[in-house]
């Protein structure tokens, strides 16, 4: 799915990895550590980062084998396509674009609730007005062209991995006392915490959604996929035992690492890291709108050009599929509350792996796109993971919405083609 013309690729692999740790490392670090310690208290916390991120890596690597050999946009959209044919991928791509706009609004909701009351924003309808008004502006950087979001991600990356490495440095320069944390029990508890860590662990699935704006794609996008998952858990298992450590009561602080940060380095620093935090959920966002649009637009390509959303401009933006986004992000930002859209975007993440594993079961056995069966390794245990996950982590209101807004898209799809449809001769 090339743009119009033949525009130079403006994404080198640094900007790729950046966009990967700046998809992984975003709003939910801010909130998870208190949502984890929950479920898994004490070390369990540090324990639920630790697996979770170990649970996730056959799933980084079975995206970089698919990544490597598709030299176009689309990640999922485009493997499902290879491996299942058209009806199938468009199906895909509509559980891929759900688990991508869920995320951009729980991101800016978020953002918009932990931020609200230094701004004087007490009322939910005003916080609301507020994330649409940065839902529009992130919106109109991203439509502003590729070569430009690639800097400003790039940017925001290093600028907001600043202030969390920083609380990294206080807690292992910290000598005064501390409280001894409660040692790691597993408990049926840690399956809920393992799903809601995967919403601060998930982001690196972005990466293949625009290879076909990569230079060097084959060689740019595995590196990028597995680097940013392993650079970022790594620093979530030191974040979340500076935040155990630290906080004796972290499943009741509404802001962890702030709070952490105040305990081991003093108030300049909590206040840098709270900073810090919101600059991060700004800068996932913009990642993201640059990387969700795409989605529709590869599933708009294999069905035929729908409704021109399949249209990329010669700065690599897809414009009809970036308006639709921000009207379907809007509505959930107007609608939904925090919690049930973390959850939902983890639960469409994990289908979306599910996907991704299968594609790559299918054409390693066919022997298509230059793959072995010896390639599939990652498949099984991502399919695992993603249905442990999913089948004991999530309540069934959370499977009743998201299996409904699934559906929802099957029949707009379904509605779509029968619009096409001439029907037979003579009708």
């Amino acid at each position: 799915m090339p743009p119009e013309n033949d525009a130079p690729r403006v994404v080198g692999t640094f900007q790729l990895l950046a966009l990967g740790v700046n998809g992984i490392v975003g709003v939910g670090i801010f909130f998870v550590p208190a949502a984890v310690a929950a479920n898994a208290p004490g070390f369990g916390t540090v324990a639920v980062f630790a697996l979770t991120g170990l649970a996730l890596l056959p799933a980084a690597f079975a995206f970089a084998r698919l990544g490597s050999r598709f030299d176009e946009d689309g990640g999922p959209v485009v493997f499902a396509r290879a491996a299942f044919g058209e009806s199938f991928s468009a199906f895909v791509g509509w559980i891929t674009y759900v688990s991508a706009f869920f995320s951009v609004a729980a991101v800016l909701v978020g953002l918009t609730w932990s931020v609200a009351p230094s701004l004087g924003l007490e009322d939910p309808l005003s916080r609301r007005i507020a994330a649409l008004a940065l839902l529009t502006l992130v919106t109109g950087v991203v439509a502003s062209g590729l070569r430009l979001s690639a800097h400003i991600w790039t940017g925001l990356t290093v600028l907001k991995l600043t202030p969390l490495l920083l609380l990294l440095v206080a807690w292992m320069l910290h000598d005064g006392p501390v409280a001894t944390p409660a040692p790691a029990v597993p408990t049926a508890g840690w399956l809920r915490a393992g799903l809601t860590a995967m919403f601060a662990c998930q982001g690196f699935e972005i990466v293949p959604v625009i290879a076909g704006q990569v230079r060097s794609s084959a060689r740019a996008v595995p590196r990028a996929t597995v680097g940013s998952l392993v650079l970022s858990v790594t620093l979530y298992v030191g974040l979340a035992w500076a935040c155990v450590v630290a906080l004796p009561a972290l499943a009741s602080s509404t802001a962890p690492l702030a709070d952490a940060a105040g305990v081991l380095g003093g108030v300049g620093l909590a206040r840098l890291v709270a900073a810090g935090t919101s600059l991060s959920a700004v800068a996932i966002a913009l990642g993201m709108m640059v990387t969700t649009p795409r989605y529709l637009s590869s599933t708009a390509a294999g069905e035929g050009g729908l409704w021109g959303l399949d249209r990329i401009a010669a700065d690599g933006v897809p414009r009809r599929a970036l308006a639709v986004t921000w009207v379907l992000v809007a509505l959930f930002v107007s609608f939904g509350e925090l919690g049930e859209l973390f959850a939902l975007s983890s639960l469409a993440v994990l289908g979306q792996f599910g996907v991704t594993a299968a594609a790559l079961l299918a054409l390693a056995f066919r022997g298509e796109r230059g793959l072995r069966p010896r390639d599939a390794w990652p498949a099984p245990l991502t399919l695992a993971v993603a249905l442990v996950l999913a089948g004991f982590g999530a309540t069934a209101r959370e499977a009743l919405v998201a299996a409904g807004v699934v559906a929802v898209g099957a029949v707009v799809l379904g509605l779509a083609r029968r619009g096409r449809d001439p029907g037979p001769p003579g009708a």
